[in-house]
């Protein structure tokens, strides 16, 4: 069974030590129970993986012996998903899911159909996202934590579109109007992915049509539809079949 994955920041070279504080502490050494002698993987989320071995356990900090570094490579194409703002009880389950599910970078978009406001508190909202990303991915035992941007108003998302198509990415507004369908786009080929998630009330029509210009295309991810915490995952998943990422 491979070691837990913790993520650290500075991670030192083999042979060091490496002191593992703070909320990641915590909860390795409280919530998880973990004692001199076990394995441990420290992360420090940009591609870092250090085996490492447990030396002394306190109440809310490990130390530990690195015994081996690596840096993982991300396999291609990387994947953006902007994500509309689910209701607050689906909020961070989005999150968790996309991440589990391989998300490179979520952007949380304040569609117009969001039941959910942020206006008043994206700093907030952007912080707990974040933090359900950095969970998410030690759970899921990820190299990499995705990167979660500050709240994007619909005429940030037409420039992100507009760049990421300049650059060559597909961008896919997964929506039920769509002419063509996931399995028919050019993923394989693609450097960077780019998935639109729509809210619970779906993408209002004036939102596709500016995302169409912008180059984004729309498409069916499948025959059901799905809840929109729910549909970066499913489209994730296809996506690591449909290319190289699996």
């Amino acid at each position: 069974m491979a070691a837990t994955v913790f993520y650290l920041d500075d991670i030192p070279e083999p042979g060091g030590r490496a002191v593992l504080g703070g909320p990641e502490g915590r909860h390795a050494a409280t919530v998880r129970r973990i004692r001199v002698g076990e394995p441990i993987t420290l992360s420090d989320g940009r591609g870092v993986l250090a085996a490492s071995e447990v030396v002394a356990a306190q109440r809310d900090r490990l130390e530990l012996t690195v015994l081996e570094k690596v840096v993982a490579q991300p396999v291609p194409p990387r994947v953006t998903v902007v994500q509309a703002l689910p209701k607050s009880e689906r909020s961070e389950l989005a999150v968790e899911l996309m991440t589990e599910a391989g998300a490179d970078r979520i952007v949380p978009w304040q569609a117009a159909r969001c039941v959910a406001n942020w206006e008043a508190k994206a700093a907030k909202g952007v912080e707990k996202w974040r933090s359900a990303a950095r969970s998410a991915a030690r759970q899921s035992r990820r190299a990499y934590i995705p990167e979660v941007t500050d709240l994007h108003r619909t005429r940030d998302l037409l420039d992100l579109v507009r760049d990421e198509v300049a650059r060559g990415a597909v961008v896919a507004a997964l929506h039920e109007s769509g002419a063509g369908r996931f399995t028919e786009l050019p993923l394989r080929e693609a450097p960077e992915v780019v998935l639109i998630v729509g809210p619970e009330g779906g993408l209002a029509d004036d939102e596709l049509a500016a995302l169409a210009d912008a180059g984004a295309r729309a498409v069916l991810l499948g025959p059901t539809v799905l809840r929109t915490s729910t549909a970066a995952a499913v489209a994730l998943g296809a996506l690591g079949a449909l290319t190289a990422r699996w």
